[in-house]
């Protein structure tokens, strides 16, 4: 390929466009190049296929929506020393958009309603799971990528980038959330192991839905208030980056919150069997959305997470069963 003609070149971490023996180095500075460049096998804008522009132009829309995100993101955080990471992550992912551009000639759109859903995730369910939510998706477009490989140029540096640049900046990330997640499991756990297996017991002992909620709502306060402050006393004793009142705080309020989800068939339904068995799949649904939610953020085993938490919930749940049974049938309880 004559050197007359327009590619995209590297120097160091930076791309430049480089035309007629021009390389553009900012505004200001340019360098002369001579000789020609042997850019053999590699696609310009004026050589791709339809098909292979295509792909291109979806490549080149994915980048700047992540641009978009990312920028969003930090302005939303500006006071956040996250600003800035993100606004790196947004450089890279513009920089991919503009490299796909010089193969597509033309300009793209973001996705708009990919740029708010992510942003709305990241409100509700903080930065760093939304971050890694959007680096899962960066599999698939390296495994695109590769099959570019030869046709454009430096792909390889491009699937480098994707693949470890911003892995190194989700590293960066410092959401207090995540310093806490070890106090939010054991308010979870406590709360769906303990408190749906008294309800299991208190169902075949007193099967009478507003009794049962009645009971279960006085024992799951007092029970959140006592684990809130044992967290408080375990985090005051062994000093570690986790504040022991904002611990104390995360445990009760995860285990309260649990404690209303599964108080809450008993409250709305008669049939205390009914409410029983829709408090079992409430559990598994927390179980469920929990695992995912820290296997994603901590890089962990979801299936096998999510195994083991269902087990010993369920798991007590049906010996509480069998002892409210029991305990109804040697005191004979008759509510």
């Amino acid at each position: 390929m004559d050197k007359n003609d327009g590619v995209f070149l590297r120097n160091g971490s930076k791309w430049f466009f480089c035309r007629n023996g021009i390389v553009l180095l900012d505004d200001t500075l340019t360098v002369k190049i001579t000789g020609d460049i042997d850019l053999s096998g590699v696609e310009t804008s004026e050589t791709l296929t339809e098909q292979l522009k295509e792909r291109i132009s979806g490549f080149q829309r994915n980048e700047i929506t992540e641009y978009h995100i990312y920028r969003m993101l930090a302005e939303a955080m500006a006071d956040s020393p996250n600003a800035l990471v993100f606004l790196n992550m947004a450089e890279q992912e513009l920089g991919h958009s503009r490299i796909w551009q010089h193969y597509t000639g033309e300009d793209t759109t973001p996705d708009r309603i990919k740029v708010w859903f992510f942003y709305l995730m990241a409100r509700l369910f903080g930065i760093t799971f939304t971050v890694k939510m959007m680096e899962k998706r960066e599999n698939d477009a390296i495994q695109n990528y590769q099959a570019l490989s030869g046709k454009i140029v430096d792909i390889q540096t491009i699937i480098a980038d994707e693949k470890h640049h911003e892995a190194e900046i989700i590293g960066l990330l410092n959401e207090e959330k995540l310093k806490y997640v070890g106090s939010i499991v054991l308010g979870l756990n406590d709360a769906l192991v303990e408190f749906s297996g008294s309800l299991a017991g208190f169902t075949f002992a007193l099967q009478d839905t507003k009794l049962i909620a009645a009971v279960g709502s006085i024992m799951g306060v007092a029970a959140a208030l006592s684990m809130a402050a044992s967290e408080y006393l375990s985090q005051k004793s062994d000093p570690t980056v986790r504040e022991p009142k904002k611990a104390a705080l995360y445990t009760g309020f995860a285990y309260i919150l649990t404690v209303l989800a599964l108080v809450m068939p008993f409250v709305l339904l008669e049939n205390p069997f009914l409410a029983l068995s829709l408090t079992l799949l409430s559990a598994i649904g927390i179980i469920l959305c929990f695992t995912f939610y820290t296997s994603v953020t901590g890089d962990l085993p979801f299936f096998k997470r999510f195994l083991e938490m269902a087990v010993l919930s369920l798991g007590i749940a049906a010996v509480s069963f069998l002892i409210g049974l029991l305990i109804r049938s040697i005191f004979h309880v008759d509510v």
